[in-house]
């Protein structure tokens, strides 16, 4: 099942510029590892030591945060939208 991933400026450069990418998987942390290995370096960017989701990165399956659903085994549907975002801190 094909998933749009959602890329941010600042990692865009891992995906050839691209904005958004098509993915397979059946669950969130699936969908971001095929990532990772459709375009290498960005499973460094998204995946601490243990293989949990980085602090500082959110994702959004839809409009909810994965931590708050089923984290990295939320299930997706085909054609439903995954955003990664990364934190902003500031004063």
């Amino acid at each position: 099942m094909s998933v749009i991933v959602r890329i941010p400026t600042q990692l865009r450069s891992l995906t050839g510029g691209s904005g958004e990418v098509h993915l397979d998987g059946s669950t969130v942390g699936q969908v971001l590892r095929a990532l990772d290995g459709a375009h290498p370096g960005m499973g460094e960017r998204l995946f601490d030591g243990d293989g949990g989701l980085r602090r500082f990165v959110n994702v959004f399956l839809a409009d909810e945060d994965v931590r708050f659903l089923d984290g990295l085994d939320t299930p997706v549907a085909d054609g439903q939208t995954i955003s990664v975002v990364p934190a902003v801190a500031g004063g």
